[in-house]
């Protein structure tokens, strides 16, 4: 999932992305503030527990004094949530907005 406040950022992080191939991207003024590669199918790292939960110490210190993300928010769970269709209630999945409540796919265009 890429969430942010310009294309452009949006495109910096996606970029990222694909040439680490999957992992966590914050992005600022265009430019990458923290990254994390997860080199396990893109959704996993071989790290040590202890050197991952560095990382994401200091994704979530720049998510949130850098870009502004409310101390209140866990700036990846929140994303990582959006995509579980399996949860109730609207949802990001690779087709489109889905809601699980009527079960039906909900247009993005008036």
């Amino acid at each position: 999932i890429a969430a942010g406040v310009s294309n452009e950022e949006i495109f910096c992080a996606v970029e990222a992305l694909i040439k680490m191939e999957g992992g966590m991207v914050l992005v600022k003024d265009g430019k990458i503030i923290s990254m994390i590669p997860l080199m396990i199918a893109g959704l996993m790292s071989d790290l040590s527990g202890e050197e991952l939960k560095e990382k994401l110490d200091t994704l979530h210190a720049k998510a949130h004094a850098e870009l502004g993300i409310n101390d209140s928010v866990e700036p990846v769970m929140t994303l990582t949530f959006m995509s579980l269709p399996v949860i109730p209630e609207i949802k990001l999945t690779a087709r489109g907005l889905f809601d699980y409540a009527t079960f039906k796919f909900i247009p993005i265009e008036p």
